[in-house]
């Protein structure tokens, strides 16, 4: 009698049987044998949970073949247990079910019996085998700890490692005196390089959804190296100092070019050469370097540090700008502002763009707290009470003391103002005049040329002068005063004085350039006739004896005559 128990479920004729017509058994086996090497489909049944497929014995079955392609439309995973469960056998298993709802798509789980089973995701495919043993058959993953000899190409665009199971997942390199891997450490969600073959030990490159790592946290320099033809580079921890180096070579800490720490960033190594930051543009180049041997900080146009610098800071804090123009702001409708940030008071230098004038003030806002404004006419403004010193923030000072009201203060004291009449004031007593009697107000008032009295040439104006008043030019020595005329100053109260107080050789009346009259301390001199109508002369003083002097008069019994001589 015929038998099936081999792992292709041929027929196996018994010895006498079938004579004359084996050959038909024969060639029927054959046939199944190249449908084991081949590929074949099987479909499930739609949203199946659970479903058996039994291999045919000695007749055709798709799922004999090499290559099986499990199709259908599931709601959820199913479980697919290949029979017999005797059956010793290599599959490669492709899941190609569908989703017939709209949660999945969903795995294919294949057993045997009561031992281990494979997983296959949907649209993934799996070399897996049967042992064939029976009640407790497993299917065990063909390929696990697969060794490829030489080389392994994948032509496709993907390669997955794992099969998203709560477990570490790597490519291990293993080297002759140092292994590596890159592993996905599962527990903490990151991709790993490292030193070893353990996931998440000694690494040296850590990714997350974030973030990239280097280094694992122990006590040595990490970096990484750019191995140039002709110059290396790195960028790296040195554990030593506690920095993050950039540097040319590959050893951290040697020939930085740029050093962070927790709250620094140093551009240089300390050495004597020119250290920079370069902005390569389109049309113009700019750097920001220092120029080691001027030691100077610069901001200038090209690439080479000292050329043609806009903006200098040397070793003094001492800021200059070479450049021809230095402009504050780009044109848009904003406050543009300078800002001196002090200690107790800050001060700015701004443009107001909303009134469009420029402002020094107190603060940080600008238009807030003006202090001077210029507007687009180029009219500058004090502000209100404001003072303007003359003497370095001292005693004397120019401020608007009210509303339309200038005063002028000197010693501390506010001595003079201009109300908003244009009337000049003297403080102490709000009188329009000018030298009024007291201390408070001044004694002398100097006059470079002329003096003029009213509102114009052609006008008239009164001036008052105070008691015992004088008024005097100087001798020519300019040693003394010559009195003009004066008060109290020669003969007594109550009696006014033209000249002399001893300074004067002689008084002099002019008309036009004529002399007419002259006045000594002896004579009086008539140099041109004299009318007189019903007027009478009184004389007194004469001689009263011929003084012998041609024309000059003398009392001769109360007769004046003139000397012959």
């Amino acid at each position: 009698m015929a038998t099936y128990v081999n792992n292709l479920r041929l027929k196996e004729i018994a010895t006498g049987d079938e004579s004359g017509t084996w050959g038909t058994s024969t060639n029927t086996n054959l046939e199944l044998v190249g449908e084991a090497l081949g590929y074949g489909t099987e479909a499930l049944t739609t949203n199946a949970d659970t479903q058996t497929i039994t291999m045919a014995d000695g007749a055709a079955d798709e799922v004999r073949a090499l290559y099986l392609k499990i199709t259908g439309a599931l709601d959820s995973n199913c479980t697919i247990t290949l029979a017999p469960n005797t059956v010793k056998k290599v599959w490669i298993i492709e899941n190609a079910t569908t989703d017939s709802g709209s949660s999945g798509p969903y795995s294919i789980i294949i057993s045997q019996g009561s031992g281990a089973n494979v997983t296959i995701g949907n649209s993934k495919v799996s070399v897996i085998y049967t042992d064939g043993a029976g009640g407790s058959a497993a299917v065990v993953d063909a390929l696990t700890d697969l060794v490829v000899t030489d080389s392994l190409q994948v032509a496709g665009p993907t390669l997955t490692v794992g099969d998203a199971a709560a477990e570490d997942t790597k490519l291990l390199f293993d080297g002759n005196a140092k292994d590596f891997y890159v592993g996905l450490d599962d527990s903490v969600d990151s991709l790993v390089v490292g030193v070893g073959s353990a996931v998440g030990t000694n690494s040296i490159l850590t990714l997350t959804d974030d973030s990239v790592t280097v280094g694992d946290g122990t006590a040595v320099d990490a970096k990484i190296v750019y191995d140039g033809n002709a110059k290396d580079f790195y960028i790296g921890l040195d554990d030593g100092t506690d920095t993050l180096v950039v540097g040319e070579g590959s050893t951290v800490g040697t020939n930085p070019i740029l050093t962070l720490t927790d709250d620094s960033v140093t551009i240089g190594d300390g050495a004597a050469v020119d250290t920079k930051i370069v902005y390569d543009g389109n049309a113009q180049d700019f750097y920001i370097g220092l120029d080691d041997s001027a030691d100077d900080l610069v901001i200038g146009l090209g690439s080479t540090v000292g050329t043609t610098p806009a903006v200098t800071i040397d070793e003094d804090q001492k800021v200059v700008f070479p450049a021809a123009h230095v402009t504050v702001g780009d044109g848009t409708a904003e406050d543009t502002a300078l800002i001196y940030n002090g200690n107790a008071q800050d001060y700015y230098i701004g443009l107001d763009d909303s009134a469009d004038d420029l402002i020094i003030g107190l603060g940080s806002s600008v238009g807030t707290t003006p202090i001077i404004s210029m507007d687009e006419d180029q009219h500058i403004s004090l502000q209100a009470t404001k003072r303007l010193y003359l003497d370095g923030f001292g005693n004397t000072y120019i401020r608007e003391s009210a509303a339309d009201v200038i005063s002028l203060t000197t010693g501390g004291t506010d001595r003079w103002k201009i109300d908003a009449s244009g009337h000049l004031l003297s403080v102490a007593d709000d009188n329009y005049d000018l030298g009024a009697a007291g201390a408070s107000r001044p004694r002398d008032v100097f006059f470079g040329t002329s003096l003029s009295i009213g509102d114009n040439p052609a006008g008239s104006g009164t001036l008052r002068l105070q008691k015992n008043f004088g008024i005097f030019t100087r001798n020519n020595a300019n040693d003394a005063n010559k009195v003009v005329i004066s008060e109290n100053t020669i003969t007594g109260n109550d009696t006014l004085d033209i000249g002399d107080n001893g300074k004067w050789s002689a008084m002099r009346f002019h008309v036009s350039t004529a002399n007419v009259m002259e006045l000594t301390a002896t004579a009086i001199n008539l140099n041109k006739a004299v009318t007189m109508n019903n007027a009478a002369i009184k004389m007194t003083g004469l001689a009263t004896s011929d003084p012998g002097v041609a024309g000059q008069l003398w009392n001769d019994s109360n007769d004046v005559k003139i000397s012959a001589g």
